[in-house]
Formats: structure tokens, C-alpha cells, sequence
């Protein structure tokens, strides 16, 4: 389980930096979830945050738009802390370009091809409209 999640990881931080044409990209959902479309979408937003993030198993599969909010930091003083979140919350966006799926960060237009993963064009979508 960890080589096929390893594997997953691997091909995201390989082909995250291939060339892709935007023409084609269409907004997109992840359809047949399993675990290795899971890990490459988590390897895909570990990558772009630099940190690990907890991802639920049914992110983007309803919808295009995946947002990840920061938690505030946990001290000894304030093992719970509550309040506002000031900072922006970080935006991907799931597109479908030909059989790829692509998530892309918002903050910088930087584009990860997501390995094992298949997707569907979401209903009268087109990414540049």
C-alpha cells in the first residue's frame, strides 16, 4: 500500500511539471475514487502547501473547487484555540484536459497532473469561458 502511495506521489511531482494546453481544459469532478486517485490528490496539495493536509476521500467529486482552509497554531497556552482566520483560504481547482485531470492552485496558476485519477467534464463547463 505505501509503494502504490509512493508510486502516486512520484508521478505527481514528475509530471506536475509537464507542459499542458490550456485549449482543452474543462471544469471537471473525480469519478471511481480509489486509493491511489486519493493519493496522488493528496500528494498534489501537499506539494503546492508544503505541508500535510488531511483531504476527505470524497474531495472533488461532487465539484470542481477544493478549499483548504489554515487551522490556527496550537500552543501549550492555547491547545484550542478559536477566532478568526484572517488569512485567504488556498483554492484548487479540478479540470479535465483530454483523459488528464489537472488541479490547479489558484494563488499561482501552478498545474499538477493528478497520476490514477479519472474524471468527468462537470455538465456545460469550460475552463477559459
Amino acid at each position: 500500500m505505501m509503494s502504490r502511495i509512493l508510486v502516486a506521489l512520484m508521478a505527481v511531482v514528475v509530471m506536475g511539471c509537464q507542459t499542458i494546453a490550456i485549449e482543452s481544459d474543462h471544469a471537471a469532478r473525480i469519478t471511481n475514487p480509489d486509493a491511489a486517485s486519493r493519493a496522488a490528490l493528496q500528494a498534489a496539495v501537499n506539494a503546492a502547501l508544503n505541508t500535510n493536509v488531511r483531504i476527505s476521500a470524497t474531495a472533488l467529486t461532487d465539484g470542481d473547487m477544493l478549499t483548504i482552509e489554515t487551522n490556527p497554531p496550537r500552543t501549550m497556552e492555547n491547545p484550542n484555540p478559536q477566532g478568526r482566520i484572517l488569512e485567504m483560504p488556498v483554492r484548487f481547482h479540478l479540470l479535465i484536459n483530454g483523459t488528464d485531470c489537472v488541479l490547479v492552485d489558484q494563488r499561482d496558476q501552478v498545474r499538477y497532473l493528478l497520476a490514477n485519477t479519472s474524471c468527468a467534464p462537470l455538465a456545460g463547463s469550460h475552463a477559459n469561458d
